[in-house]
């Protein structure tokens, strides 16, 4: 797509843009208070946005005019931040995490995967070197201190020189005794043609009836290849199996990426002629106008010398430093004296705009800059010059006494600021630099590598019946797709945007709890690829022993947020997040004393501001050990993560079995499959996968193809997820706040009439949009 493709698609979504924002304030307007009602309008407005967001990320990445960039990545961050504030209306109105909107994309006709809420390239764009540097200088120190994974795996555990002599033999005697077999049943096989050839002799061959046997067969093989090819057309036209090609990248989608690369290096070369020019007009200025906007300001502080003498009888005393200098002068003026000012300045303005009609809007922008640094030099100038008037018109000395006085108190003041500021924000580490505390924190085991994990590897599929369950109140479980939203929207969006960050509803802290497999881990490590965050553990396994005793506890937590804060975005990872609440410490692990954050948690989130990009995320296998108050209160949000339906699973075995070198055929029953792993994880799918696809199993495929019964041995022997787990978890998650509000909403009476309701005014509604 050309420059202007993208220019008319920014056009179109900006249009689209102010069309929403219109009608959204006229619903604001209507006094509305059918809550099915409303959460229609809300989840309207949110697919809308979605929309204008996946548009806007698409135009923003590929547009090359750096100052169209600026003005389209605050948009870009508005949407976001409308998003998240909408997502957070629709939880507070269903008291749920998950919503359902399967009506709503019926009447908009959209598919499910337009909901798919993309991660903004420009979160690794904008500071890959960065990222590229840090991991540098972390797998420099792990290699350093001997903690590399690399080298881990390098150092295998040494053999005995006998027992590898052993183990050699063992294997050279195996391959002489398959050779000797093969070569047996060779010699078998040659005498019983020998054999059967004997036995044959005796009768009169008839050349006629071998030539019709081989007719016969022959002709069968042909039409059952016919019949074959004839019901995979026929199964192709009516949409039931994928053509020919279906999988491979077609010539247009590499093309269009090669374009996309080019589009890369094309915006860096603008960007860098941008801020070139930046810097280029501003010393010009400074050269040109720098001169007058100095003798500008003097007459304008001389203006109010005499102002102030005519008005009090004496000179006023000239602001210090530190109360701004002659910016404090202006800020003091009258009403009359500012519309005054106000007007001349505006006159002044169009003068200049007549003069330099024809420069570019970047010189208007950098005078503002530009202005204020003579500043500092004119109040020097201007401080000497009104102690000289002082003494040439009025005699006036400055008394020391006064002086003193005013300095005292100016003194008092800040050091009662300073001490209480001191006390707040006491730096254990004032000494040290960040390079040798991120270096301490490497060796200690602290701050780890993430592994790069991208969200689209997190595989699933929707839920189509959602709305469907809940219309006859039954609570359905959330689907992979729905989890991985929630991590967009609570972990990815907000720690990849400042803006974002700061100005949309705040989420500190996230747990993900459900059994083992399902990719909670993976899901951490996720959040840190695809935003480039820094990943602190925490867990209580990794902490225990380290930095032992109160303080120590203290500086250790002084020490990751002060790093967290200085290399945002970070993550801080606290695995089996359930230990640090424990009700009771089991007796193995008193020793590791896993309950120490219990108390410093809770201050740490209350210490943690709008522009910190730090999020805590939790994961827990074991919700319910844990003291359920205090759990629920130290983790803002809690993510329920499900064991995969049978969409989700269909989906997986797919891709797993493709990334990991297998070859789909008619011999492998994908769906049986799916169905016989019921309960099984992704955890689980994917150790299956990896069991059955060996290297020789690999090189095999073209002349045995898989089959599923291949994969049933190895899935027999591990544990599925059973129904009664997965209803602990649904019954625990019914106990913490948003649950519990959650049952109680669903028991009030009158429910179900007011659902009916408020679904078939929120339909005319959409048939009106349309």
């Amino acid at each position: 797509m050309s420059n202007a493709m993208y220019n008319k698609m920014w056009h179109q979504t900006q249009e689209a843009l102010n069309s929403l924002l219109d009608k959204e304030s006229q619903k604001l307007v209507e006094q509305e208070k059918n809550p099915v009602y409303i959460f229609q309008m809300l989840a309207t407005f949110y697919i809308k946005y979605v929309q204008i967001f996946r548009n806007l990320e698409n135009v923003y990445d590929q547009i090359v005019h750096p100052q169209k960039r600026l003005l389209i990545r605050k948009i870009l961050d508005g949407v976001m931040g409308r998003i998240l504030e909408l997502k957070n209306d629709m939880v507070e109105l269903e008291l749920s995490e998950f919503h359902y909107f399967d009506d709503i994309l019926q009447d908009l006709k959209l598919a499910p995967q337009q909901l798919d809420i993309p991660i903004p390239k420009y979160f690794l764009k904008e500071k890959i070197e960065v990222i590229r540097e840090r991991k540098k200088i972390l797998a420099q120190i792990l290699a350093d201190s001997g903690l590399d994974a690399t080298s881990m795996k390098l150092a295998i555990k040494s053999m005995p020189f006998e027992e590898a002599i052993k183990l050699i033999q063992i294997a050279e005697r195996a391959r002489q005794g398959r050779l000797r077999a093969l070569f047996m049943k060779q010699i078998y096989l040659q005498e019983y043609r020998a054999k059967q050839a004997r036995l044959l002799g005796e009768k009169v061959a008839d050349t006629g009836a071998a030539a019709l046997r081989i007719q016969k067969v022959w002709r069968g093989f042909c039409q059952s290849k016919r019949t074959e090819r004839e019901r995979e057309e026929e199964m192709i036209f009516l949409g039931m199996n994928p053509p020919p090609l279906f999988d491979q990248v077609s010539a247009t989608i590499i093309q269009a990426e090669k374009v996309s690369l080019l589009r890369s290096a094309v915006q860096l070369r603008h960007e860098e002629g941008y801020r070139e020019a930046l810097v280029t007009i501003k010393n010009d200025l400074q050269q040109t106008e720098g001169p007058d906007i100095k003798e500008s300001l003097r007459d304008q502080i001389r203006q109010w010398f005499i102002e102030c003498r005519n008005l009090t009888g004496s000179f006023p005393e000239y602001p210090s430093v530190e109360d701004g200098g002659s910016a404090m002068i202006f800020s003091h003026k009258t009403p009359e004296q500012v519309i005054e000012d106000i007007v001349a300045s505006q006159e002044e303005e169009e003068k200049n705009k007549k003069k330099k009609k024809g420069k570019k809007a970047k010189k208007e922008e950098k005078k503002k800059v530009v202005k204020e640094k003579p500043k500092v030099k004119v109040d020097e100038l201007m401080r000497q010059e009104l102690k000289n008037l002082k003494l040439a018109v009025n005699k006036e000395i400055e008394l020391p006494v006064r002086a003193g006085k005013k300095g005292k108190k100016k003194n008092k003041g800040k050091k009662g600021k300073r001490g209480k500021r001191g006390k707040k924000d006491k730096d254990l580490t004032a000494d040290r630099t960040i390079e040798s505390l991120f270096k301490e924190l490497v060796e200690e085991g602290l701050l780890i590598q993430a592994r790069k994990v991208n969200l689209s590897d997190y595989i699933g599929e929707y839920s189509y019946l959602g709305t469907t369950l809940r219309h006859v109140s039954i609570e359905p479980m959330p689907s992979l797709l729905d989890v991985r939203q929630l991590i967009t929207l609570y972990g990815i969006l907000p720690l990849g945007s400042a803006a974002v960050h700061e100005k949309a509803p705040l989420v500190k802290s996230l747990l993900l709890a459900g059994p083992s497999g399902v990719g909670k881990k993976m899901l951490v490590h996720t959040i840190c690829t695809e935003t480039g965050a820094n990943l602190f553990n925490l867990s209580a396994a990794n902490i225990a022993g380290k930095y032992p005793g109160k303080n120590g506890l203290q500086m250790m937590l002084h020490m990751v947020f002060k790093v967290a804060r200085q290399l945002q975005p970070s993550v801080v990872w606290i695995e089996d997040a359930e230990k640090t609440f424990y009700k009771k410490v089991p007796n193995n692990e008193k020793m590791n004393d896993p309950k120490r954050l219990k108390k410093q948690l809770p201050k740490i989130l209350k210490l943690l501001k709008p522009d910190d990009r730090i999020l805590i995320v939790g994961t827990t296998q074991h919700p319910f050990d844990a003291e359920l108050q205090s759990f629920c209160r130290a983790y803002q949000k809690i993510i329920l993560v499900p064991r995969p339906d049978y969409a989700s699973r269909y989906v997986l075995w797919k891709q797993i079995i493709q990334r990991n070198g297998g070859v789909l055929t008619k011999a492998l029953n994908i769906s049986c499959l799916a169905k016989v792993t019921d309960g099984f994880t992704q955890g689980n799918i994917v150790k299956v996968v990896k069991g059955v696809l060996t290297d020789r199993r690999i090189r095999q495929q073209t002349q045995k193809p898989l089959t599923p019964a291949e994969f049933i041995p190895l899935i027999a022997s591990m544990n599925p997820v059973y129904k009664e787990e997965e209803e602990c978890f649904k019954n625990w998650y019914a106990k913490t706040p948003l649950g519990r509000k959650r049952v109680l909403s669903l028991t009030v009476g009158g429910r179900e009439k007011e659902t009916e309701k408020g679904k078939k005014k929120g339909e005319k509604e959409r048939k009106k949009n349309k």
